[in-house]
């Protein structure tokens, strides 16, 4: 697996593992960043969709498809802005930044390791 390829896959383990935990013990991840402990199922479906996404990012990087990893880029990105957009609505705990900073993070870290892939 080239260096690329392990960035994707590493962020797909972190994104699988977190839809595991909203779907199963909700409260230990939203708990910390002053969110109440949900009463609905939402968070829960939520887990679910993020744990297939992870489960994506695996399977992509197994299979090294590498227009794959350039579209996270912009995705990933796009997460830290939204959730900044939600906080500054009032909508959110600002601790959901946190989140979208570790998105951004990885998208900074995979466009780094496509660039020096080029080279």
């Amino acid at each position: 697996m080239n260096r690329v390829a392990r960035s994707i896959f590493l962020f797909g383990l972190y994104i699988a593992l977190l839809g595991l935990l909203l779907t199963t013990v909700p409260g230990l991840v939203i708990g910390p960043f002053g969110f109440e402990q949900p009463r609905e199922p939402w968070i829960r479906v939520l887990g679910v969709v993020v744990f297939v996404l992870g489960c994506y990012y695996v399977q992509a990087a197994r299979q090294d498809v590498t227009p794959f990893f350039g579209w996270t880029i912009w995705g990933r990105c796009l997460v830290l802005v939204g959730f900044t957009l939600l906080v500054a609505g009032g909508l959110v705990a600002p601790a959901l930044i946190i989140f979208g900073v570790i998105d951004a993070a990885g998208a900074a870290w995979t466009a780094l390791e496509i660039r020096a892939s080029r080279k």
